[in-house]
């Protein structure tokens, strides 16, 4: 019986599992960019951040050595600039101050913004488009502008030198950005929904509370994101309404405390350095949520 012979050139083409090169020889790198848009990016990063650990260093060194080398490294470091401002009750107390206004702020601006937005994206009158302009034309009028006639305000109000003064004009400013990130939002929940929930039972309350807000959610955080972080960096407001120093926020806290402290330039950083960091950090952790909700209200 002769050897059975199998020509190779077969044998290697009707093998199922032999491995096959996918990569033609005609397969591009893949492309990262012009680097030219990198370096400009990378430029404006530089620009931004540089400031920051600045003064974030600037505390760990002595007068002297900023005096000697401003830009340079500390050596030795000293921790001590921090670990006296932390030791300060003036700090804390600011920072009470601080996050009160904060979350008062925030609480107020999202509970009173998803409101109106819930009203003008869902229900139809006839002053919905005046009102909705109302409120789109106050992005064009800030805070400074009516600083003045606030103040008046405020004061006939009796709310002069307390948290509360604060805390009002900073939820009737910042109404008018929640309403314009949240009307997308609820105009996108089909009206399925609300029909389906109406046959189950539930009141327009009802269907607020137990499908709307879940299904806004994302534009909820991101606007209580930034009604926080600008209630927690806004200066002026607070210098024309709180007098006395128990009642102050961090930014007038920082302003104080670099008057009293003007010769040393090393404590004075590393104030600011705290006063700073928590809405750094907040910001950090939440910055996706920003992102996506503002790319929601886009889509919306």
């Amino acid at each position: 019986m002769s050897a059975r012979t199998v020509d190779p050139w077969f044998s290697s083409a009707a093998e199922p599992n032999a491995p096959v090169n996918r990569r033609g020889s005609g397969e591009k790198a893949a492309k990262w960019g012009n680097p030219v848009t990198y370096f400009i990016a990378l430029l404006f990063i530089a620009v931004c951040i540089a400031p920051v650990l600045y003064i974030v260093i600037g505390g760990f060194r002595t007068n002297s050595q900023i005096t000697d080398s401003p830009a340079g490294l500390p050596h030795p470091w000293v921790v001590s600039n921090y670990s006296n401002v932390l030791k300060s009750n003036t700090f804390w107390g600011e920072f009470a101050n601080s996050l009160i206004v904060g979350v008062a702020s925030a609480l107020g601006i999202v509970i009173l913004g998803l409101m109106v937005s819930f009203v003008i994206a869902r229900y139809d009158f006839k002053l919905k488009s005046a009102m909705y302009s109302l409120f789109a034309a106050g992005l064009m009028f800030p805070l400074v502008i009516a600083i003045t006639p606030l103040y008046i305000i405020i004061k006939d109000l009796g709310l002069i030198d307390s948290l509360p003064g604060v805390i009002i004009p900073q939820i009737a400013f910042g109404l008018p950005t929640t309403v314009i990130i949240l009307v997308p939002f609820l105009r996108a929940i089909p009206k399925e929904i609300e029909e389906a929930a109406t046959i189950d039972g539930a009141s327009r309350l009802g269907f607020f509370f137990r499908m709307v807000m879940p299904l806004s959610l994302p534009g909820v955080v991101t606007v209580g994101i930034l009604a926080f972080i600008g209630s927690w960096n806004n200066y002026v407001l607070p210098l024309y309404i709180l007098n006395t120093e128990a009642n102050f926020t961090l930014p007038l806290g920082v302003q104080a405390f670099s008057s009293q402290h003007s010769v040393d330039t090393a404590k004075v950083l590393a104030f600011t350095s705290l006063a700073m960091l928590p809405a750094l950090i907040f910001f950090s952790i939440f910055q996706k949520r920003i992102v996506g909700g503002l790319t929601g209200a886009v889509k919306g």
